[in-house]
């Protein structure tokens, strides 16, 4: 019989102390993955590797970015992090790896701004002992996630029946676990849960030339394919990634949800921005977010960036925030969290929109309404 991850049995056993408004969203979202069998994979292009060597890498980059190194050094297989500038804003986000090799690290950013993170680490190495490598001609990032974990199940409220879902979710994903397993198993690729949000699913970092979706026997794809490409995917769960989502020195750490997704530690000692994101975060006082927003169809009009967003009624001087990016009938925005709930409806141009609260937020995030998600 196939047993549950240990993970998954504690999390049976501790549901009872969620709130019934909790255990309905884990529910709705590991009920939708039961009814997926495959997962969709997809290559992320416009990510891009920087490989950093030498014995005091670790060391070396604790002074630089908001996560602690430590993380990787007692077991874990990633992080989510960011480079500040001195003054506290996000420069770059990026997941960092640990490789199979002793003193090997792997970091993923935007390909876009690699050579720009390459040249701000050779800033700071002086005269230590590391070599920092840009590896995107040889290495590529992929993205393996169940698309339809953004979908709802109303109906789908009884505690109780997590208990099947999560069983019934693990028997039809097997044979996709197997093909992970396998990749695990390889000395030049490296497999990992997405170290930000569960939902996000797997990474994947394996050689440029291999196809990650053709991997079984019969060399067909195990994977099904999907109209929902993996930028839309985020954006319905309220995630941004890259300099699209977060220009660079435009935003704060907490601002993009950095606490909230595992890539900020308030407990390890100073890097640069430390300052000023401290005391934002022991003040309490985060006024906008990241946050998913919704079409009713997709967009006719052209949407920039930075597109200021208001309310439907409203003065055109009051802005609720602005929007960082657009895929389909889904988009992202950098929003003023109190009033973008309040709000029924937004205005972005000639398009109407709306917000919710993603249900990933932890429970002391403002709770005017839950998210529901949109496909």
């Amino acid at each position: 019989m196939l047993q549950m991850s240990s993970t998954m049995t504690l999390l049976l056993k501790k549901l009872s102390d969620y709130s019934l408004p909790l255990a309905s969203c884990i529910l709705r979202h590991v009920s939708v993955a039961a009814k997926q069998k495959s997962a969709v994979v997809e290559c992320l292009n416009n990510r891009g590797l920087l490989r950093v060597t030498g014995q005091e890498t670790s060391l070396f980059l604790q002074g630089l970015i908001t996560n602690d190194m430590r993380h990787l050094e007692e077991g874990a297989q990633s992080m989510y992090t960011m480079f500040l500038n001195t003054k506290g804003r996000v420069l770059y986000d990026a997941i960092i790896y640990q490789s199979k090799e002793e003193g090997v690290f792997f970091i993923e950013c935007d390909k876009s701004i690699l050579s720009h993170l390459q040249k701000h680490l050779k800033m700071f190495r002086v005269r230590r002992k590391i070599d920092i490598e840009n590896v995107e001609e040889e290495l590529k990032v992929w993205a393996v996630f169940d698309p339809k974990l953004t979908e709802t199940d109303e109906s789908d409220t009884n505690v109780k029946q997590l208990k099947t879902v999560l069983h019934d979710q693990l028997e039809e994903s097997t044979n996709n676990e197997v093909i992970i397993n396998d990749l695990k198993n390889r000395h030049d690729i490296i497999v990992c849960h997405d170290p930000r949000l569960s939902t996000l699913g797997v990474r994947i970092i394996a050689p440029a030339g291999e196809d990650i979706s053709l991997q079984n026997d019969k060399d067909k794809s195990v994977f099904q394919e999907d109209k929902l490409s993996y930028r839309a995917f985020r954006y319905s769960l309220g995630i941004g990634e890259g300099v699209n989502d977060l220009p660079p020195e435009n935003c704060f750490p907490l601002e993009a949800n950095g606490d909230y997704l595992h890539g900020v530690s308030f407990h390890k000692g100073c890097y640069i921005g430390q300052e000023v994101t401290a005391r934002t975060h022991h003040t309490g006082v985060v006024r906008k977010r990241l946050m998913p927003i919704f079409f009713e169809s997709v967009p006719q009009t052209k949407l920039e960036v930075n597109t200021s967003i208001q309310l439907p009624n409203g003065s055109n001087k009051v802005s609720l925030g602005k929007l960082r990016g657009v895929e389909g009938k889904v988009g992202l925005a950098l929003l003023r969290i109190a009033e973008a709930l309040g709000a029924s409806k937004l205005k972005i141009l000639d398009e109407t929109a709306e917000t919710m609260k993603p249900c990933w937020w932890p429970q002391e995030a403002p709770k005017e309404r839950g998210f529901s998600g949109r496909g």
